[in-house]
């Protein structure tokens, strides 16, 4: 059992933040209760509930103090985004129970205005180093069809003479007015929204969805042999291969 005996007055908090963190390493989030927390920490039963009311406040702490960590880390790797990347999988290795519960948002008060305000601390580095990269290149768009040609995927079928067809009734789409909701009802494509993901938006979000998921393999054991034993040598050459364009031969 973890103590906190000779602690003075104020340090009880982080004292219980440092057991609950190495509980969460131990068993997950899922096992830890505020019952467990003062049993571990070797305190009464109402000494968690007086630092942080109840279950979700405590990981509400925690999630504070997640992403503070990594808005410092981040901070401190320098602007580009190779070296952003490489710092967000180490801090997720090195901060595992951290990492864990920053991105349960069930487990925690996810609208408290300082998660809030640590997670965008740490959104701002990543959208930071994002802006640094060279502009990639349109997507290319598909021609314009009628709907029922093979020009236009998913509304024609080819006969076995190679010929076009329109598809059977039970095969096609239902008639909007059997849709759940007409199209103007329905919320537009991201690419039409402001800020969608068809811009700088979108370029934060394949960044983040590159580190974060190759972090979460590598934590959950999930990658194969061969990526070698550093995870962050790994991350720099994922995110190279990605993200940062070859040198042009000539």
């Amino acid at each position: 059992m973890t103590g906190t005996r000779g602690y003075h007055h104020g340090d009880l908090r982080r004292a219980l933040l440092d057991v609950a963190v190495t509980a969460i390493e131990e068993s997950g989030p899922a096992a830890l209760s505020l019952r467990e927390l003062a049993r571990r920490a070797g305190v009464s039963h109402a000494a968690p509930a007086h630092h942080f009311g109840d279950r979700a406040g405590l990981f509400t702490a925690l999630a504070v103090q997640g992403f503070d960590s990594l808005a410092e880390a981040l901070d401190g790797a320098g602007g580009e985004l190779l070296d952003l990347g490489v710092a967000y999988v180490d801090f997720a290795v090195r901060h595992r129970a951290h990492f864990e519960v920053m991105f349960q948002p069930d487990l925690y008060r996810a609208d408290a205005a300082e998660v809030r305000a640590a997670r965008e601390r740490a959104g701002a580095a990543l959208r930071a180093g994002v802006a640094t990269l060279p502009a990639l290149p349109a997507q290319p768009t598909l021609p314009e069809s009628r709907p029922g040609t093979a020009a236009h995927p998913g509304t024609a079928d080819r006969s076995a003479d190679g010929a076009d067809r329109p598809r059977d009734a039970a095969d096609r789409p239902r008639d909007a007015a059997d849709r759940p909701r007409d199209a103007a009802d329905r919320p537009r494509d991201a690419a039409d929204r402001p800020g969608g993901l068809d811009g700088p938006q979108g370029d934060v979000l394949a960044a983040w969805s590159i580190v974060h998921g190759f972090a979460t393999l590598w934590l959950a054991g999930a990658l194969p042999a061969g990526v070698g034993d550093d995870p962050g040598e790994a991350a720099r050459t994922v995110i190279r291969r990605v993200f940062i364009p070859a040198p042009d031969p000539n």
